[in-house]
This record gives structure tokens, sequence and C-alpha cells, in this order.
């Protein structure tokens, strides 16, 4: 009897080396990957998204890099329908799949499935990107925190479309958004395992430091120079980009755009391990087991 099909998804916050042990789980059970990091997508952003390299890709075959240009608008919802796709075809030849990435509204949209979402006022949408355009983030992020602070305490606080989201829900509906977000869960045609890495937290930020160093010295001023033109696009107002955009317009020094750049990201990966533990059906490990996650997911396959 062939096994039932299975997707690993593995999880986590940024920097905690995610990329590597989901290449070593393809290569051991030979089969693909699916990137639920919702910056890798965007061809544009190489650098800044610590996407995985030419041998990494060439180690492994991944699905949603470089997938989408910047200027293109993709949702939750279109990656639920095209990663089930994509699922579909990676099962005809493999009994496992594997998911990987920090982005928790993407891996959920796979997993879980979205709800029916309402039907948004165009001109309520059009009125609160103006509004961020004329009075940036802070005033969005103000608002949401008051009419829905449940959603505005679980996403990621610094990517306006997401803020923007939750505002333009609530005021089209009169309903919270975090109401309607995986309200009941779909069911799946394949079985799931779900994977967290996560290590000491000093660790961690030593970690997410050395990487933004590391980009740095790859060319990431260079990289945002180059975008300068896409500057408006939602997935641009993001850490890594936003504050190198500032020291280009001249509101701060290198120096500051690299310290906040730092700091944004430990604040994002504190934010993404908020989320990630709220799963009671994560198994936690060290970046560095990997021999016992493959002995672990062994287990449950020979279990099932």
């Amino acid at each position: 009897m062939p096994h039932p099909k299975t997707l690993i998804s593995i999880v986590g916050p940024t920097a905690i080396g995610k990329t590597a042990l989901a290449i070593q789980l393809a290569q051991h059970f030979g089969t693909e990957i699916i990137s639920a990091d919702s910056r890798q997508f965007f061809k544009e952003m190489e650098i800044g998204t610590a996407k995985p390299n030419a041998a990494e890709l060439a180690a492994a075959k991944h699905h949603f890099i470089n997938s989408h240009a910047v200027s293109q608008l993709f949702s939750t919802g279109d990656f639920e329908v095209e990663g089930l796709k994509i699922l579909e075809e990676i099962f005809q030849n493999h009994d496992l799949a594997i998911m990987v990435g920090g982005s928790g509204l993407y891996v959920n949209a796979l997993i879980n499935g979205l709800d029916e979402m309402p039907d948004i006022d165009l001109a309520i949408r059009e009125r609160l990107n103006k509004q961020f355009e004329e009075e940036g983030l802070t005033v969005i992020q103000n608002q949401l925190s008051e009419l829905d602070p449940e959603y505005f305490a679980k996403v990621d606080q610094q990517n306006p479309q997401r803020m923007i989201r939750g505002l333009e829900v609530f005021l089209s509906t009169g309903q919270k958004l975090s109401s309607m977000l995986s309200a009941t869960k779909k069911e799946r045609p394949f079985n799931i395992i779900k994977i967290g890495l996560n290590t000491d937290r000093a660790v961690l930020y030593d970690r997410i430091n050395r990487r933004v160093d590391q980009m740095i010295a790859d060319g990431l001023v260079d990289e945002v120079k180059s975008l300068i033109p896409f500057k408006k696009y939602n997935a641009l107002n993001t850490v890594g980009y936003s504050e190198l955009f500032d020291y280009l317009d001249g509101k701060s020094s290198l120096v500051d755009a690299i310290a906040s750049i730092k700091q944004n990201t430990r604040r994002f990966a504190k934010r993404q391990l908020t989320w990630f533990r709220r799963d009671d059906e994560l198994v936690w490990f060290e970046p560095h087991q990997s021999a016992e996650i493959i002995n672990f997911i062994e287990d449950k396959i020979t279990d099932k």
C-alpha cells in the first residue's frame, strides 16, 4: 500500500537556518521545495531577502523563488491556489513535499486555507493608499491598532500592505479581519508534519546581525539603489529596503540605517516566533539537529 502524501512544513524566525534544512531534507527524501517566504517571490529583490543562492537552488528544485515582479500583487489567496496546484504536481511523482518559510500568513494559507474574504470598497482602499503615501505608515498603524488590535498584534506591522488590508476590511464591512482568519480549517488531501526551528535568543540575534553585515558586504546598498524606481510598491516597504531608502533620501546615515535594519529584523524575528508558538502542533528543534529531524519525519511517516 502506498504511503499517504505528506507535506513537511518548516517554519521559524529569520536567519535561523530554514533554507539549509529544507535543502538537506529535499535531498534526503528526493523531493521538491515550496517557498513560503513572501519576499523571495520577487525577482528584483535578491540580497535583502536572503534567497537561496545559485548552488542552493541547484541542489533542490524550488518553487516560488523569483516567480513574480514587485509590481505584481501576489496575495495569500493567490498563494493558496497556486501552492495547492504545485503540491498536486509534486505529489504525482513524490510521496513527500517540503514547504519552508517564515511568512506565517502564507504558511497558514497553504496548511489551513483561507476563509472567503468579503468584498472591499475600492474607494476605501484608494483613500488608505493615498493616506499612507501622504502621511506615512504610523497613522495607518495607529488606526488599525485601535480598530483591530488582535490582527495588528500578529502581523508584520512594518508591512503597509498588511496594515492597509486590516483597515480596509474593517472600514468596508465593520468586521475585524482577525475574526475572519481561519475560523475553520479546510480539509487537505495530504498529511502535514510541522517542524519549527529555534535557538537561544542571543545566538539568533548574533546570526541576524552577521547576516545583515553580509548583505551589506554583498552589495545591498547598490541593490536598493537600483530599486528606487519601484519603491512605491508594497513589496519594497519592508525591512532591509525601507531603511536604506531613507539613507539614500538623506534621512539617515548609512551606519544608522544598518543599525535600524538589525533592530527591525530582530523585532521581526520576535513577532515570527510569537505567531508560530501559537501552533501547538509544531515540534521544535535546534537548527543543527538535522539528523534528529530526519528520524522524527521517518518515524511519523512509518506510523501513518
